[in-house]
């Protein structure tokens, strides 16, 4: 369904993200399943094709400033048909270059951001701990000064591309007592000593992408990898979580719609075959109820979207958009899976992929249960009114 946001431009964008997913993807989702990885060189093509410079400037290889653009990417290219693949290659591009256009010195962006839109390189960033999830500043974490250098010791866990990247947006404590205020992100190269990726963690479901464990024992990195200020990287951190739940919120929008599309071929050609005689009340009312609950997410998302690229501070809407399109995209999900029966249970069912796939939404880039508090705050729950 086409919107009043896009432009003429943005639909023309919109059907080439959909041909080069229904080319250079959707052919080899399955191989590429069953092997538990895809291939590199997917970045590449994606950054020849410009997918990567949405959002980015001109003078770096971008296309120019354009997060609808890069919401229009989000969505299709997660219609592809394999959570996992999609979500390591945003992974890439709406996490790790992210942080280097919006703090890296000139030098960072010419060594990290501009091969980064060209798919040369491959980044990730890591965040979070075994016991620093949603509370960043509860990191672990440490990076020491030493003359020109920081040492850093510690790990990094559940780190989306850590496997394949060339190089981590790591945060670190580097100031230990500090709490929020002393936390810095550090640039890691591959190939530093010290750092090392321990394990590719077995999911339920984006098991194409590699999730893992990424590990620094005394790693001397040079200062001028610092990402920004010192000590800043927890308000960097917070700031770039609102595109990221918008950027969710739009990736759920377009899964959902995947799911929605092939629950709606599997419920005809049911029907064509004489399986399912007629379409029942239930099932209709079902399948309206999906594709209702679709629309509203991408009201509130598109909402904040637009606010978004106003310059608007939108904390509340962007959380909103994230816990409503996140829980919605799993609703419809186990619905199709439902409406799918015994099939849909199947291992050859594409159903049961993007229901496992999907499921891990509402847990990325902060839980539904941290949106709502998020939600909360904004309301001004728990102030007095003269506070607010």
């Amino acid at each position: 369904m086409s919107h009043w946001l896009l432009t003429e431009k943005h639909e023309k964008l919109r059907n080439d993200v959909r041909q080069f997913v229904r080319e250079d993807i959707v052919p080899y989702v399955e191989e590429w399943e069953k092997e538990g990885e895809f291939p590199r060189e997917l970045f590449c093509r994606l950054g020849e094709a410009g997918f990567f410079g949405l959002k980015f400037p001109r003078e770096y290889g971008g296309n120019g400033v354009d997060y609808v653009a890069e919401t229009i990417f989000l969505e299709e290219l997660a219609k592809c048909g394999s959570g996992g693949i999609s979500f390591s290659i945003t992974a890439h591009s709406e996490l790790a270059l992210l942080y280097v256009s919006e703090y890296g010195n000139e030098e960072q962006k010419q060594r990290f951001l501009v091969p980064g839109i060209r798919g040369d390189k491959v980044g990730c960033l890591g965040v979070s701990e075994a016991n620093a999830g949603s509370d960043v500043a509860a990191m672990e974490a440490m990076a020491t000064s030493d003359n020109n250098y920081y040492v850093l010791n510690g790990s990094k866990l559940f780190i989306t591309n850590g496997a394949k990247a060339d190089f981590a947006c790591v945060a670190v404590k580097t100031q230990r007592n500090a709490g929020r205020h002393g936390i810095s992100l550090i640039v890691v190269e591959k190939g530093t000593p010290g750092f090392s990726v321990s394990r590719k963690l077995d999911k339920v479901g984006l098991r194409v992408s590699d999730t893992t464990e990424l590990i620094f024992t005394d790693c001397r990195v040079p200062k001028e990898n610092l990402l920004g200020r010192e000590n800043e990287g927890f308000y960097y951190i917070m700031r770039n979580f609102t595109w990221e739940r918008i950027a969710i919120a739009a990736f759920s929008l377009g899964a959902a719609e995947l799911v929605l599309e092939d629950t709606l071929e599997y419920v005809n050609q049911a029907q064509r075959n004489g399986r399912l005689p007629s379409a029942s009340e239930t099932v209709r009312c079902k399948l309206a109820d999906m594709a209702t609950a679709i629309e509203v997410a991408r009201a509130i998302t598109y909402y904040a979207l637009m606010l978004f690229s106003q310059g608007i501070s939108v904390s509340k809407e962007a959380s909103m958009a994230k816990l409503l399109a996140t829980e919605i995209c799993c609703q419809v999900s186990d619905e199709a899976l439902q409406l799918c029966g015994n099939d849909g249970y199947m291992s050859e069912c594409p159903i049961q992929r993007y229901w496992r796939d999907n499921r891990f939404y509402p847990i990325g880039g902060g839980t539904s249960e941290v949106m709502k508090d998020i939600i909360a705050r904004c309301l001004g729950i728990g102030k007095k009114r003269w506070e607010r």
